[in-house]
């Protein structure tokens, strides 16, 4: 798994700081800017953060590219709706010799490594067996169509994966761009960076929130798991899934 921090917006804190001053201020937002300090950029945010006064988080945002994970990971990044996605396509790229991610506790048992392992490699056959048979179909059908060879193969390959992925696993290795806003952050790291959550998911929340500390550690010096941004444990058996 590899997370990187692509961009994000310049001066994260001193905009956030900005948004927020503008609310209780009749100054133009010029002045507003010039006179926020790295000091008093700091008290703001923390003032921000006790109050609760989010909102003015919306204003900043972060881009991570993220490879590496399994489909069952990126199900649950996605389902965090306030966010831009983009993922590794299934139909537009052929999966062949796919790469898939292996569950620590798997990887700990040799009896069960083993059978894993397997499977794997028997989808990986059968995923290029029945991409192949498709794609020798599609083509012979465009090129009855008076369609030239390399165009009808380049088409039919398309679809021949279109219909072949179905056959692939969760485990299956994927690669994400995923653009969110500060709020939206701190949401996502009350559920990911929980202990109960998923071990794949929490992996890449906290790898994500290390990135963003980086950057604006008076921002995100409280987020994190519910524990940790609201000072209580979350409660319940499960956190989302």
């Amino acid at each position: 798994m590899k997370v990187n921090l692509i961009s994000h917006t310049p001066e994260p804190e001193k905009l956030a700081a900005t948004a927020a001053k503008l609310c209780y201020s009749s100054s133009d937002i010029s002045s507003l800017r010039e006179g926020l300090t790295e000091e008093k950029t700091r008290k703001f945010i923390d003032m921000l953060v006790s109050v609760g006064h989010e909102s003015v988080m919306e204003h900043v945002s972060f881009t991570f590219g993220i490879e590496g994970i399994s489909r069952a990971c990126s199900h649950q990044l996605v389902r965090h709706r306030i966010a831009s996605y983009s993922q590794k396509s299934q139909r537009y790229v052929n999966e062949n010799g796919f790469e898939f991610v292996t569950p620590p506790e798997i990887e700990t048992l040799p009896e069960a490594k083993s059978e894993f392992d397997r499977v794997m490699n028997e989808l990986t056959e059968s995923y290029t067996k029945i991409a192949d048979l498709l794609t020798e179909k599609h083509k012979n059908k465009f090129m009855s169509d008076g369609i030239d060879e390399k165009t009808a193969l380049s088409k039919a390959r398309k679809l021949a994966n279109e219909d072949a992925r179905f056959i692939l696993p969760n485990a299956c290795e994927t690669k994400i761009v995923v653009t969110m806003n500060v709020r939206s952050l701190f949401n996502f790291f009350r559920h990911r960076c929980c202990r109960r959550a998923q071990w794949e998911i929490r992996a890449v929340a906290d790898e994500m929130l290390k990135l963003c500390m980086e950057v604006a550690p008076n921002i995100f010096r409280y987020a994190g798991p519910s524990c940790v941004a609201d000072g209580k444990m979350s409660r319940g058996k499960n956190v989302m899934r």
